[in-house]
């Protein structure tokens, strides 16, 4: 600590403080957070961040999600932490702070701690359905979240975690606590929250699709009510606004549930909602990553691919750094969200993540310096066109120059929506 470091600013600051209980709380911070220490350090040390985790630990006890007990023998405790993180808004403003405490499930063993996980979310490509029908149909879509979502499922295994850090029992300190309820990072715990939701809904009229799982239909009236579930975060939408109040009403009654407003934000997308249809873009995306990867300032081009050079090995040409490429190409795949222009460039640089050269690193650099010349290109559901399902497909035979294989590609329109590609 006393070395010469980067951190200095946020060394000084600890050495102000007067007493080894400021000392150890800022540390303990630091230790805590993966980000932004000094910030979080500062946070934690004010009595709204102490009040916040108690409050926390008070709806563990109103909620009955642990009951106190010895360990048995011949069983283990599971750890537990506290997490700290800023939540951000669509144009990445901080808008509070938050709290949570984490099992460490990564130490969960299958077959002793846990046995089935899978739990249903709802994919990319639903959720542009769901914006393409409501666009079509005229109607607003609404969002909400459910505060300590995963404490409201429940778990068949017998778990055992730790007392939180800080906050131990002064009376029974050895002892445990027996998980009922689903805590967060517990893996089982999205199959509980999902299970829980889903019985709270098809018991008060709501249907379930066979296909997609997370969406759920409601009829009354001539009106239809959407809802589309994705682990805590909720959207709905329906052609009679009364039903959307009911459903918000509805939820409240079991669950404490944060309405969210409008939709503007979700699974990474932009929405934007006129009265002529509906708009999904990740411009604020596209800028974090041309700042991240330092393409703020490059020349920009006009396509992300010269077809007159296909992509090869390329075994003759010199080794690049594979961790800074894979994180370009991770960043791009969450791009094709709302980009299918850069997919199929995209697609073809996946290939080469193992055997990569610096040519392929240059076409990775162009399809950046593409992005640069057009971040703001998007998805437009407009709300006069048809809803009819509309498919294209193309192959070309053998095209590719090393092992002659075929590339494959589609789009699926509804209308002019485009849902699918």
């Amino acid at each position: 600590m006393t070395k010469p470091t980067s951190e200095q600013g946020f060394l000084s600051v600890v050495y102000e403080q007067k007493t080894h209980d400021t000392l150890n709380t800022y540390l303990y911070a630091c230790f805590l957070s993966q980000t932004k220490p000094t910030s979080i350090a500062k946070a934690l040390f004010d009595s709204s961040w102490v009040e916040a985790m108690q409050e926390e630990l008070l709806q563990f006890k109103l909620q009955q999600v642990w009951i106190l007990v010895d360990l048995p023998i011949r069983k283990r405790a599971i750890g537990t932490k506290w997490v700290f993180r800023n939540k951000k808004d669509e144009r990445g403003i901080m808008i509070r702070n938050r709290e949570r405490l984490d099992a460490q499930g990564h130490i969960q063993e299958e077959g002793i701690d846990y046995d089935e996980v899978f739990a249903s979310v709802a994919r990319i490509e639903a959720t542009r359905f769901f914006l393409a029908y409501a666009s079509f149909m005229g109607f607003l879509v609404y969002q909400m979240d459910v505060k300590s979502a995963f404490l409201y499922g429940t778990i068949e295994e017998e778990v055992y975690v730790t007392q939180p850090p800080g906050f131990k029992d002064p009376d029974h300190p050895d002892k445990v606590y027996k998980v009922v309820k689903a805590l967060y990072g517990l893996h089982q715990a999205p199959r509980g929250l999902y299970e829980t939701l889903a019985n709270y809904l098809l018991g008060n009229g709501f249907k379930r699709r066979k296909i997609d799982h997370t969406l759920f239909i409601k009829k009354q009236k001539g009106d239809i009510l959407l809802v589309q579930v994705y682990v805590d975060d909720i959207i709905f939408g329906s052609t009679n606004k009364d039903l959307c109040t009911g459903f918000e009403t509805l939820m409240k009654d079991k669950f404490q549930m944060s309405s969210m407003g409008e939709l503007t934000f979700f699974l990474g997308l932009q929405v934007q909602q006129k009265e002529d249809g509906i708009f999904i873009s990740q411009d604020k995306y596209v800028a974090e990553i041309l700042k991240k990867f330092n393409y703020t300032d490059v020349k920009s081009t006009l396509n992300p691919v010269d077809l007159g050079k296909p992509l090869v090995k390329d075994g003759d040409a010199d080794d690049v750094d594979v961790h800074l490429y894979r994180s370009m190409i991770g960043s791009l795949m969450c791009l094709t969200s709302s980009r299918p222009d850069i997919m199929f460039v995209v697609r073809a640089c996946v290939r080469f993540q193992v055997t990569l050269k610096t040519s392929h690193v240059l076409v990775v650099k162009r399809i950046f310096r593409y992005l640069k010349g057009k971040p703001t290109l998007g998805l437009w559901y407009s709300r006069d066109s048809p809803f009819e399902l509309v498919a294209y497909t193309d192959s070309d035979y053998a095209g590719a120059t090393q092992d002659r294989k075929s590339t494959t590609g589609g789009y699926q329109f509804l209308g002019n929506r485009l849902i699918s590609w």
